[in-house]
């Protein structure tokens, strides 16, 4: 959520980072609902005053025993009433005008950063860095749904049968496969200050608006109708949520956390070949990484966080490359992100497997978030996460990336141990 007094002071800096955004955003109608709100409780304010003033001479007046008095108190009373009714109807359209203004902020995306170059769509992105080269074969390379088809470790059509299109059942080594990769990447970000955190897979709308995903995305979500929960989207919700309405003492920032959760995400209108295979999915695994900082480390931070999901892909050799995402291609709570995307061979291009954002206090505002400095002062904690990494997306990139002309796929190294030399 961003800053109404920032927006007030600043309305045309604000309106002119925001049309680089992908939509058409404008908060002119922020400001003048703010400035609506100002005048009903500067009114509000005065007529309270003013019948504070009367009830204390309507007390005094009466008190009195000049016939005079009586009757100047009886028309005070008058007046107090017809500004009581007033009062009734101001309340009720400060009400209004409160929630429309709410509504309204939390619709609104966050600004990007100074950093973020400015374009419309992902053709303006930013490539940051290559690790490794494509993968090369000296045959025809296939998709992965073939490969795991064939191999009998994916079962789309009894994932159809059991649940609908865009599921997955996994088998034999390819379940094994899912589950070692969790474990792997949970390993790895607990040895480098993350703690581990196992949360609720379903959470409350306030979650879901204290990270961004409502209102302005309800329709992406999987609600439970009979309580009101949702489907986590992604291990960024709750994990976030911990720490909502809560000031953090200073000294324990920063604060890292990972976690492992299936995310559910209903996808509305994506459609074309991502949606074959295990690139998007309803339902899939994810391990993420989510940090709360302090607001002059945040960008330092998310070099880290990025850094940290990108050991990963180098600890099982896929190659990859990290793009600096444009202002139009930025998620809506985002003020920077980089996209972290593995080499498919199958697909001859780079294909995301992260995304790593710094939200600076947005999410902190919409969620409550703060902390105490050493003058015992109270400001936004910053807020970053990134997938560390999709699971889904990753088996399918070994398994693209390691097959082999028979049609096996090979064991990246750091995972024989657990299968041996090939997946079997």
């Amino acid at each position: 959520m961003l800053d109404i007094k920032y927006l007030a002071q600043n309305q045309k800096e604000a309106n002119k980072r925001l049309a680089t955004r992908n939509g058409d955003y404008n908060i002119d109608g922020i400001v003048a609902l703010d400035g609506k709100r100002k005048e009903l409780i500067h009114e509000v304010e005065a007529l309270k005053a003013k019948r504070n003033q009367a009830s204390a001479k309507i007390a005094l007046l009466m008190r009195s025993k000049e016939a005079k008095d009586k009757t100047e108190a009886e028309k005070l009373k008058d007046t107090v009433k017809s500004g009581g009714d007033r009062l009734k109807e101001l309340d009720t359209t400060l009400s209004e005008v409160e929630a429309k203004l709410k509504d309204a902020v939390l619709r609104m995306p966050n600004l990007p950063d100074d950093s973020v170059p400015v374009g419309k769509n992902e053709t303006a992105n930013k490539e940051v860095r290559k690790w490794g080269k494509p993968t090369k074969f000296d045959f025809e390379p296939k998709a992965h749904w073939d490969i795991g088809e064939k191999a009998g470790i994916l079962d789309f059509a009894a994932a159809a049968k059991i649940s609908g299109a865009r599921f997955t059942v996994y088998k034999g080594w390819g379940a094994r496969l899912e589950r070692a990769l969790i474990n792997l990447m949970l390993d790895t970000h607990s040895t480098v200050g993350y703690t581990e955190i196992l949360p609720p897979f379903m959470v409350n709308r306030d979650s879901m608006i204290g990270t961004g995903q409502l209102p302005k995305f309800e329709e992406d979500a999987f609600l439970v109708a009979n309580n009101g929960y949702f489907l986590a989207p992604t291990a960024e919700v709750p994990v976030t949520n911990i720490h909502r309405d809560e000031i953090l003492k200073m000294d324990v920032l920063p604060i890292s956390y990972t976690a492992y959760t299936p995310c559910f995400r209903a996808e509305a209108g994506s459609a074309g070949r991502d949606t074959r295979g295990l690139i998007r999915q309803h339902q899939f695994n994810k391990v993420e990484l989510v940090k709360f900082t302090a607001p002059e480390n945040s960008t330092e931070a998310l070099e880290l966080l990025t850094g940290n999901a990108e050991k990963i892909l180098q600890l099982l050799e896929l190659p990859y490359r990290v793009c600096l995402l444009c202002t139009g291609d930025m998620g809506f709570a985002s003020q920077k992100t980089y996209d972290i995307e593995v080499w498919m061979p199958s697909y001859g291009r780079y294909v995301e497997i992260s995304s790593c954002s710094n939200f600076g206090d947005f999410q902190a505002r919409r969620a409550n978030i703060r902390y105490r400095d050493k003058e015992g002062k109270n400001h936004f904690v910053h807020t970053l996460n990134g997938s560390g990494l999709a699971i889904g997306r990753t088996v399918a990139a070994i398994i693209e990336n390691y097959q082999t002309a028979d049609g096996s796929v090979i064991v990246p190294k750091v995972l024989q141990s657990i299968f041996g030399k090939v997946f079997s």
